[in-house]
């Protein structure tokens, strides 16, 4: 997921009824702190901090504990979950003074894009995590493995992954999508929108393109800016959105838009017209990713933390909350069993087939000027 995850009013209740069909005892009341209030340093005494998106994880609701919740009864660690990372890029801001000072900061775990994490790791900024007292790494599934920012997967386990595709609302369109060309159709001229993320919105217009997202370079790049400059100038695209495309595409005032799996798949549990299409020429394959930040003080707790969330069981609850791509192998068959949350487990969009995941691309790294480069061609587009 990326930046702010309003949800729908509905769908989080749905969401906890599948939560309920999870079998989980009652424990008390997680430590949630609500979003918009980050920790100090000082209040680290021992808990585990944790800074993660808001709506993100299985929440606490009537006779179904979260994952916080239980992971506290279960380990007797106590822990402070923290919905503060509304946008990656003020999130940077906000840590960047501490961090570059060498001070550490209060939390011991945060929850960045992977493009993010790239620019903390090439900083010298995060700590290797503790993979030897982590066993269930190894049930990290085989696409997440190993990333180009991150090749030998020291700092870094993927949190939740997810698609950047095209969404539409078929009643809006009239038929179905094929490809990008159709984002471009004039009969959908200005009810259409691309996103904000860079990454997302560049990356599947240059897979249209014929190019090698995995190893972007700016010159073949710039036709991509072009098309998608003219686009924006002509009005076929309405506008560029963070998740705030979510309601528009309910209620057909956007017939397509270049969109993130997990929210269609929620979405349509509301609204059967819509539909998620990953382009034969490709969708861009994200990852959010858990990070140890320099000097995090409790290294074992976040060793237990991450083990814990890799147990197959207690991935699936989070899975079946937040429905993007379990980083965690097993999570299909733990769905499967529930009634509850059987339907999920045939989702494609939390579980791609092979033919799917060969049209799915990382976006590769991008050094800080090169990122500095396309960060300003992209908001002349955006804010033009």
């Amino acid at each position: 997921m990326r930046q702010t995850r309003p949800h729908p009013r509905g769908r989080r209740t749905f969401l906890r009824q599948l939560a309920l069909g999870a079998g989980a005892a009652a424990v008390g009341p997680a430590l949630l702190q609500a979003c918009g209030q980050g920790p100090s340093a000082g209040d680290a005494g021992g808990e585990l901090v944790i800074s993660n998106f808001p709506l993100y994880i299985d929440v606490d609701a009537p006779g179904a504990p979260g994952s916080v919740a239980r992971f506290q009864k279960d380990t007797g660690i106590q822990v402070r979950y923290v919905e503060d990372v509304n946008d990656v890029r003020q999130f940077f801001a906000r840590i960047q003074p501490q961090l570059a000072a060498g001070r550490p900061l209060a939390q011991d775990l945060i929850v960045l894009t992977g493009w993010m994490a790239e620019r903390l790791i090439r900083l010298g900024w995060v700590e290797p995590l503790p993979l030897a007292e982590v066993p269930n790494a190894r049930n990290l599934v085989p696409s997440l493995r190993k990333p180009a920012w991150d090749p030998e997967q020291r700092y870094s386990l993927p949190w939740q992954s997810g698609i950047a595709g095209i969404a539409y609302n078929i009643k809006a369109t009239g038929r179905e999508l094929r490809g990008i060309d159709d984002l471009f159709d004039p009969a959908l001229k200005g009810r259409v929108s691309a996103l904000l993320e860079m990454r997302d919105t560049m990356g599947l217009l240059m897979l249209a393109d014929g190019q090698d997202i995995t190893r972007p370079t700016w010159a073949t790049a710039q036709p991509t800016f072009d098309r998608l400059e003219q686009a924006r100038k002509s009005g076929q695209i309405r506008r560029f959105t963070g998740n705030d495309y979510q309601n528009d595409l309910l209620a057909g005032n956007l017939a397509a838009c270049i969109g993130w799996s997990g929210d269609v798949a929620q979405l349509s549990l509301e609204q059967p017209d819509l539909r998620f299409l990953v382009p034969d020429s490709g969708g861009v394959l994200w990852a959010d990713v858990m990070l140890m930040p320099k000097g995090a003080r409790q290294r074992q707790e976040v060793a237990r933390w991450l083990n814990w969330v890799y147990e197959p069981v207690e991935a699936a609850r989070i899975a079946a909350a937040v429905q993007y791509i379990s980083p965690v192998e097993g999570v299909r068959a733990v769905l499967a069993k529930d009634p509850a949350t059987a339907p999920l487990a045939n989702n494609p969009l939390m579980f791609p087939d092979a033919a799917m995941q060969k049209k799915l691309h990382v976006f590769g790294p991008l050094s800080d000027q090169e990122e500095a480069r396309w960060e300003e061609r992209f908001a002349q587009i955006t804010e033009g």
